[in-house]
């Protein structure tokens, strides 16, 4: 069984934001980067599917050379070989051009499962490999929580709303993402660190098919929000006189009654 599992470098949850000149992004020069949480979670069960049933985990990724970092740590954790689509604007991509991308660097891979996060961490889209997905016409499944793997298919299940969930068993090859605490994450050992140094990096650069077409959005401005809320307390500790003055302020400046 191959499996591909499309993973995201965002920056650290504890990092301090700063905007830039252009008030159009952050300063990424200020930032530490990590794994996207659900992402570590779908390698984690592609390694668990390869170490039950056999086969390769092969990552995906997609930026500029500091995203190494987090294929050389998947490759710690086990993953056999590595995809690295190249690019210094790649991470700024909407959903639509991103997905074209990646869809293109795996095609040839001919997989026989695709995992990925439910959303990003930054962005949190949500929508990205479900696209993939359409690009390479392969049904997909989302939020999963479980699955089970046989020869020709899968069993997989969804959470849904409310404490709702839903089986549902799909053929392969499929996509699947991922809700994050699906399992226990694995940490990199010292043998599989030694390993990773060994293991294929394969360097894609994007060409004008994976990102072509008008940018469907385009950011303007990003800001703080600025803090409008003023509280002020009324009646004293008098119930009865509070009451009053509530009253009067619903009627005269919010104009409730």
């Amino acid at each position: 069984m191959k499996i591909i599992v499309l993973m995201k470098q965002v920056a650290n949850k504890d990092a301090i934001l700063r905007i830039n000149k252009d008030a159009t992004w952050i300063e990424e020069g200020d930032l530490s980067y990590e794994v996207n949480e659900s992402d570590g979670y779908a390698l984690e069960e592609a390694l668990r599917l390869k170490e039950k049933h056999g086969g390769e985990v092969v990552v995906c990724s997609m930026g500029p050379q500091r995203v190494k970092a987090v294929i050389k740590d998947a490759l710690a954790r086990g993953a056999d070989r590595a995809i690295h689509v190249v690019g210094d604007e790649l991470t700024r991509l909407a959903p639509l051009p991103a997905a074209r991308a990646l869809a293109e660097a795996i095609r040839a891979e001919q997989a026989d499962l695709i995992m990925t996060g439910l959303q990003s961490d930054d962005n949190g889209y949500g929508q990205t490999g479900v696209i993939v997905a359409e690009l390479l016409g392969l049904p997909h499944a989302t939020i999963v929580i479980e699955l089970d793997a046989s020869d020709d298919k899968l069993r997989v299940k969804r959470e849904l709303e409310n404490g709702w969930y839903q089986w549902y068993e799909m053929p392969r090859p499929a996509l699947l993402t991922i809700q994050s605490g699906i399992s226990q994450i694995r940490y990199a050992t010292l043998k599989g660190i030694m390993a990773a140094k060994k293991k294929e990096i394969r360097e894609v650069a994007p060409t004008s098919d994976m990102t072509s077409g008008a940018p469907d959005q385009r950011i303007t401005k990003i800001y703080f929000p600025q803090k409008t809320k003023q509280t002020q307390f009324l009646g004293d500790g008098d119930a009865k006189a509070g009451a009053a003055q509530l009253a009067e302020k619903l009627r005269t400046e919010a104009r409730v009654f």
